[in-house]
């Protein structure tokens, strides 16, 4: 079945057994779930429609792993689960989706129509489904009708094409589950994403020609823009940042790029100083702007940098998805509503000839200012860091958590292309890291795939180590055991706190490696690390790598 192709030959008779079917017609091939007792009739023709399904051991994991699959691939990712308590489950892995604008569909079941806000006290039950999911998600939907289906499975869809990518929920009753399905289910042919305004791209390509200090600031919403906006950083001589979404849009060894340095206070001046900057895909939130607790402490800079705003003191200019983004502060002076990559093929067609400032050595300087502003501990991060890129193809990929050495490596770590640094960066969960591995691994089974987590965050999904096993996934997981929550001892520390519950007691994580069957190394010496992550790629399955800050730092 194909966009606008009718279903005419599959032998479907419930809701239930159209769903799998009206996915893979939309190109889905994966699903990450836990059957439940009111999710059974989802899974009667999963095989029958090619879906593979990814067990997990917790609907955290599932929420995770489709947001690491479709981080990976660029497709939307799909978390199937029970009513109640599986919605509940998953809720902080969508609210991450919905932070990072990672397209994911999730379908879960719901209590009978007859119930429906009811306080019936049935099993699983929530007043309002929708209403508890609506916060997180760009559009909540429940099909109370067969022919309801296909049309929301549509709408879910069409948003991923053409809306900022956010997390879309479909409940689905008991008694819908079970109804007859004979519609006749044409696929809608999708939208295309929007393009610009020639009058506004026309604009902004003549504000271009005139500045001689240009700055490009990239997001996770123009990770395929690339190569245009390599064009035009090449044709301008702009100074190109990132956001750590779109980390690698274009290479970071580029001459003329800052890398995802926006939390550095030397590309924060510089962007301040610029007289055109143009930010593309970008909300520019709050975590994009947080500076280290170091620089904080310090009392030496611009107390302008330091606010979670963007300081502009030339003329400025978003292009974005969202509406709501172009209106934001600071107000732009050119603000283009469109699909990033659009609008950057645009300006370069747009563009004239001009002649182009050599800003090679600024970069330079740029880069060099921000590597100095690295602490002691951040740059033993930083080695770190190196020994696993070491083992890492050029393609590879890192699912990092929420961990002061992924902190670092949202800045320093080195990547020639997108989708390489994955970072649950707006929501800011911890244990993101394994489970979204476990997705991106199985979105791209021919790329090596490194999991990054702290002790303690890793500990909030570590079940899902049962789940690689299963799977056979030869990710290596790089436990980075600092003993404790160092990053809030860190700022307890700072602001003169007392400390409290950052020192947690660690379990043996070699045996618990050993019971899930799941390899283990202790990492020796950072030549240790770069030989263990690479000889993980060759395993049937994972590698737990056991890095402890104390031993590291002390080599």
């Amino acid at each position: 079945m194909r966009d606008g192709s009718a279903n005419k030959n599959l032998m479907i008779r419930t809701v239930g057994e159209a769903l799998p079917h009206l996915l893979a017609a939309r190109g889905v091939q994966v699903v990450f779930g836990m059957p439940g007792v009111h999710s059974l009739e989802l899974y009667r023709t999963l095989g029958e429609a090619g879906l593979r399904h990814v067990g997990v051991r917790h609907e955290q994991g599932a929420g995770f792993m489709a947001d690491g699959y479709a981080r990976a691939s660029g497709m939307p990712g799909v978390a199937w689960l029970i009513s109640g308590p599986g919605l509940t489950n998953a809720s902080t892995a969508i609210g991450q989706s919905y932070s990072d604008s990672v397209p994911v569909l999730v379908v879960t079941a719901a209590i009978d129509t007859l119930h429906l806000g009811m306080g019936h006290g049935r099993l699983h039950e929530i007043s309002d489904q929708r209403a508890m999911s609506a916060p997180l998600t760009g559009a909540s939907m429940i099909a109370l009708h067969p022919a309801q289906l296909s049309e929301h499975v549509a709408r879910a869809f069409a948003r991923f094409a053409v809306l900022r990518p956010r997390p879309v929920h479909l409940a689905l009753p008991l008694d819908v589950l079970a109804m007859p399905y004979d519609v006749e289910a044409n696929l809608p042919v999708l939208p295309s994403p929007p393009g610009p305004d020639p009058r506004a791209i026309a604009a902004l390509a003549a504000a271009m020609a005139k500045a001689s200090k240009i700055a490009i600031l990239a997001g996770g919403g123009a990770v395929k823009a690339g190569p245009a906006l390599l064009d035009l950083v090449e044709r301008t001589g702009a100074l190109f940042v990132t956001t750590v979404a779109g980390k690698g849009i274009i290479p970071e060894s580029h001459p003329l790029s800052l890398g995802a340095s926006l939390q550095r206070l030397p590309t924060r001046r510089c962007l301040a100083e610029a007289d055109l900057v143009i930010a593309i895909g970008t909300e520019i939130a709050e975590p994009d702007l947080y500076v280290t607790a170091d620089a904080e402490a310090s009392g030496s800079v611009d107390p302008a940098l330091m606010r979670p705003e963007l300081m502009v003191g030339g003329h400025f200019a978003r292009i974005d998805l969202d509406p709501d983004v172009l209106a934001r502060t600071p107000l732009a002076n050119f603000a283009i509503l469109s699909d990033a990559r659009l609008a950057a093929e645009a300006l370069v067609s747009a563009l004239p000839l001009i002649a182009v400032p050599d800003r090679k050595a600024e970069a330079a300087s740029l880069r060099a200012a921000n590597h100095a502003q690295l602490s002691l501990l951040e740059h033993l991060h930083d080695d770190v860091l190196l020994a696993i890129r070491a083992a890492l193809p050029p393609d590879g990929m890192v699912f990092a958590d929420m961990t002061q050495i992924a902190y670092t490596g949202c800045v320093t770590f080195p990547v020639e292309g997108p989708r390489q640094w994955l970072f649950p960066m707006g929501f800011g969960t911890l244990g993101y890291a394994l489970p979204a591995a476990i997705g991106g691994q199985i979105a791209c089974p021919r790329r090596a795939v490194v999991a990054l987590a702290g002790d303690g965050g890793f500990q909030f999904t570590l079940a899902e180590l049962a789940t690689a096993v299963e799977e056979r996934l030869p990710v290596a997981i790089v436990l980075w055991d600092n003993d404790g929550l160092a990053e809030i001892e860190h700022f307890m520390r700072a602001r003169q706190i007392p400390l409290v519950s950052v020192r947690p007691k660690n379990p043996d994580f070699a045996l618990i490696a050993k019971a899930y069957g799941c390899g283990y190394h202790l990492a020796a010496t950072m030549v240790d690390l770069t030989a263990a992550v690479s000889a993980a790629f060759t395993r049937d399955g994972p590698t737990l790598i056991h890095a402890r800050q104390s031993d590291l730092a002390a080599r």
